[in-house]
């Protein structure tokens, strides 16, 4: 397990586009992480290479290169490179993000492998080969490392373009690819074409056959100089009675002379098609660890227990005890063949003083009785010649009748080869006319999701368009369910961020944002949207939502000096609510029953808010004092110093100023209410 929390670039976006998440793999030239597109909002596969090449103009040249070749190339067994780029610290790649796990974990965990299912990994990766070989690029490091299984059963080979690039950029012509892998032409420093992976696939087929690899040493050099020199063993020698036809694939794949192997893909996997065609079901469901158990049971003094393979698990099968009184076989006769030359070593037992025999010399020695067993030693007639000539006239005719009824089934018949043609954006009705024309007849369908290609018509065809298939293999047709569409989640009446993560979720987006008040539902809550939630779109479709300002704000109206009941009459006409303060204040300006004051006074307010209002019951009755015959000036100030305005009125001029007639005159008036005084 990987310590993530200790590497700075998990969190971090690369570029501005790649927010790495975790890391996946880390290998000698590069280490994988699984990021996130956030321009196209799905994962992928960010393949991070050493720093100190992001400065290495001349890398940069040659990856921009290496990269857009292996983009162009396009098919369902290569893992697709998206994106390349250069950042102040990095130099990356980015694949399209294979959910599901390795070769290498397959082979670790069921190695050894029957020839069928050896051959249907192979298979797959031999189809990408022979495209990119098509397409003029070498892959120079393929191993089961390199090649990806989705959890939904897709085979798929990777890294293209990087293997060449990388190794250019060190400038040297040192070793390339895993050592385990190498092809000898590669060791040697020779450079390499399309045979060099074919070399390195046998050696990953005889390793999903046998579960391990043919030359193992801890000092790396040493299998490489096996690589050169030495030939890979026969994958039986490890499995015995594994299929004489896959030793002979191996050998083939696995020649030193590049001249002696296939000479592309293409080559390869013709060949491939043609064993598996032409093997039996036993020999295809061969199993050679279950082989093993039995003849370990059989022969428990004259046969060693095999090993199991490096790295397999030692405890996955068990011998059953045998009974205490297990049945008793008879010795076989030590003549039982008139002129066995081995009668007098039988069943592993040697002659007295005989040296022992090698298991290779014994198995020799039982093929070559079992050959005498079925050897006529005496005729059981006199010869006669005109029949024998008869009998080989037949048998020539009949040889003759078989070979041309071979060269015309594998020349022109169901096992001719044909090229797939090309039937992208046809119809399911005209690829079948035209997979028919071009004499294939069995091209069974499959539904795949497209962004590109409308419902209803042909992606792709599996073997892959200018493939050469012969005619009785099937070629799948991959018809086009459209793009994949998703149902837009309902998120009325959500807070927008939480709105917007419920789009994020369900692969939509955010469209406009609109405000609009309500007089029920809070500010920030989501009124509408658009479209409406369920009905289905692509991803990252644009949804416009309506979201609640809250109720609509209402200004506060002055009623201050307005009767009570008009008062009220404005405040309701307006959403509000008038209370009326329980204590009534003097006013010498407001009659009474009117509104003195109002809180709030101004601003604004939500409706069925409440205004206070503050009613007058009129001014202040104060008692009059009496001023008669005191002097005008004292009389005038003692009046307003009570609250009353004062009116002077001169008699005869006022001259002494002496207060003869005041009015009122004693009892109470009003606070603010004026007082007469007549002065003489």
């Amino acid at each position: 397990m990987h310590d993530e929390s200790a590497d700075p670039l998990i969190g971090s976006t690369i570029d501005g586009r790649y927010l790495v998440l975790s890391k996946v793999a880390h290998g000698g030239m590069s280490t994988v992480y699984l990021a996130k597109d956030l321009r196209l909002d799905r994962n992928i596969a960010l393949k991070i290479l050493p720093p100190h090449l992001a400065t290495d103009a001349d890398f940069i040249g040659r990856l921009r290169r290496e990269a857009q070749s292996a983009a162009s190339l396009s098919h369902p067994h290569v893992v697709q490179i998206h994106d390349h780029g250069v950042g102040p610290q990095h130099a990356y790649l980015v694949f399209e993000f294979i959910d599901g796990y390795t070769l290498r974990d397959v082979i670790n965990h069921d190695g050894p492998l029957s020839p069928r299912q050896a051959l249907d990994l192979l298979e797959p990766v031999v189809e990408g080969l022979a495209a990119a070989h098509e397409a003029g690029l070498i892959h120079r490091d393929v191993k089961p490392e390199n090649v990806l299984i989705s959890h939904q059963g897709w085979v798929k080979i990777g890294d293209f373009g990087l293997s060449r690039t990388v190794t250019t950029s060190t400038n040297t012509r040192n070793l390339l690819g895993t050592v385990a892998y190498i092809a000898p032409e590669l060791a040697q420093g020779h450079g390499g074409d399309a045979r060099s992976d074919i070399y390195s696939a046998g050696i990953m087929l005889y390793e999903l056959l046998t579960g391990v690899q043919p030359f193992r040493s801890t000092i790396p050099v040493a299998v490489v100089i096996s690589h050169v020199q030495d030939q890979v063993p026969p994958p039986s020698l490890v499995v015995p009675g594994l299929p004489a036809d896959m030793d002979d694939l191996v050998r083939w794949m696995t020649e030193k002379e590049p001249d002696k192997r296939p000479s592309n893909g293409t080559a390869l996997l013709e060949e491939l098609r043609h064993i598996r065609k032409n093997m039996t079901a036993a020999e295809l469901d061969f199993d050679g660890a279950a082989r093993a158990v039995a003849l370990g049971a059989a022969h428990q003094q004259a046969t060693d227990v095999v090993p199991a393979p490096f790295g397999h698990p030692q405890d996955l099968t068990a011998v059953v005890q045998a009974p205490n009184f297990p049945t008793s076989v008879l010795p076989p006769s030590r003549n039982l063949y008139a002129d066995d030359p081995f009668a007098d070593q039988h069943d592993g037992a040697a002659a007295p003083n005989a040296p022992a025999l090698t298991k290779r010399q014994a198995s020799a020695k039982t093929k070559a009785r079992a050959k005498a067993a079925v050897t006529p030693r005496t005729s059981l007639g006199p010869a006669k010649p005109r029949r024998r000539a008869l009998l080989w006239i037949l048998l020539v005719l009949l040889l003759g009748a078989i070979a041309g009824t071979a060269g015309w089934y594998l020349g022109f018949g169901p096992g001719a080869l044909a090229t797939v043609p090309d039937v992208h954006n046809k119809s399911v009705a005209q690829a079948e006319e035209i997979m028919l024309a071009a004499g294939f007849e069995h091209f069974p369908t499959a539904e795949v999701f497209d962004e590109t290609v409308a419902s209803g018509l042909i992606v792709a065809t599996d073997p892959g368009a200018g493939s050469s298939v012969r005619k009785f293999n099937g070629i799948t047709l991959q018809v086009s369910r459209g793009p994949v569409l998703y149902p837009v989640p309902s998120v009325t009446g959500k807070q927008l961020e939480d709105a917007k993560q419920s789009l994020a979720d369900g692969h939509q987006v955010v469209g406009s944002v609109s405000e609009a008040y309500d007089e029920k539902v809070p500010a920030g809550v989501v009124l509408s949207q658009d479209p409406p939630a369920g009905k289905e779109f692509r991803g990252n479709t644009k949804v416009n939502l309506t979201v609640s300002l809250g109720p609509k704000p209402v200004p506060v109206p002055v009623v201050a000096g307005k009767s009570e009941s008009d008062a009220k009459a404005a405040l309701q006409a307006v959403g509000l609510v008038a209370a009326i303060a329980p204590e009534s204040v003097n006013s010498t300006t407001v009659p009474t029953g009117s509104v003195v004051s109002q809180s709030p006074d101004a601003g604004t307010l939500k409706a069925g808010d409440t205004v206070t209002l503050t009613l007058s019951k009129g001014p202040r009755m104060i008692e009059v004092p009496s001023f008669v015959g005191k002097q005008v000036g004292v009389a005038t100030k003692a009046l307003e110093g009570l609250g009353f305005e004062v009116k002077v009125e001169n008699i005869l001029g006022g001259f002494f100023g002496t207060v003869r007639v005041q009015t009122p005159d004693g009892g109470q008036a009003p606070e603010g209410s004026t007082i007469v005084l007549k002065v003489v």
